[in-house]
């Protein structure tokens, strides 16, 4: 053990089991729970659903490799690996790398991502105003999305329905509280129907999913710039032995 902190050892053993093993079950957990939780609105926005969960997607991954480097990381503390603590740096420092270039180029093709996004929306409006029958199942789950949030149509109310809000018996936006109040529900025609657009809805849940995965994001920034002091410190010391 000369040479060695039995501090530094075991600051970073405990720094790896608490911070990554468990972190990154949180990670991975939470990221799941995001992506699941969420089903029903992926399938009546199937067409968004790519720009939705790519963020917590990439949770998931970061979840696991956060788990896989952890175990690297308490071994090679525990066994005094230089092996297993560069490759634990090396990882570390890349996914610290990646993150800080996901951040750098989200801000930079913001713009192009709006764009995008506007782009499947529209999309998204001719599916509902189709009459050909290809499009029933992503209809059908669309009214199910309006009937949970309160909402109507994507962008424009009933216009994103066309022919289709018009039909029969159709009860397409219709508002189905017994006092229709004027914040959620409007007249339109001879029906009360929802107010608000479901496509500020989506905006809304892509929002805070962005703010929970940017904190999560930046509080593993300052957690992996720890880890890499740590094991590069460790790293030296067994070096001097």
């Amino acid at each position: 053990m000369a040479g060695v902190s039995r501090c530094m050892k075991y600051s970073m053993f405990i720094f790896n089991f608490f911070f990554w093993v468990i972190c990154g079950c949180i990670i991975l957990g939470f990221s799941i729970w995001i992506r699941v939780s969420s089903t029903e609105q992926v399938n009546a926005c199937s067409h968004t659903s790519t720009i939705v969960y790519a963020g917590v997607n990439l949770l998931i991954a970061v979840g696991a490799i956060i788990m896989i480097l952890g175990f690297l990381g308490c071994c090679g503390a525990a066994k005094e690996s230089r092996c297993m603590l560069m490759l634990f740096f090396i990882a570390l420092l890349l996914i610290l790398i990646l993150q800080i270039t996901g951040g750098v180029l989200g801000a930079v093709y913001k713009p192009q991502v709006e764009e995008a996004f506007n782009r499947t929306l529209s999309t998204s409006v001719n599916a509902l105003q189709s009459t050909t029958g290809e499009y029933t199942e992503y209809q059908e789950a669309f009214q199910k999305l309006e009937r949970k949030e309160k909402c109507c149509g994507l962008l424009d109310g009933p216009q994103d329905w066309g022919k289709n809000f018009n039909k029969p018996s159709s009860k397409i936006c219709q508002c189905e509280l017994e006092k229709p109040s004027s914040d959620l529900c409007i007249k339109y025609g001879d029906r009360y129907i929802y107010k608000r657009p479901c496509g500020e809805v989506i905006v809304q849940q892509i929002k805070d999913n962005l703010i929970i995965i940017m904190g999560i994001a930046f509080g593993l920034a300052v957690v992996e710039i720890l880890g890499l002091v740590f094991s590069m410190s460790l790293y030296c010391q067994i070096g001097k032995k």
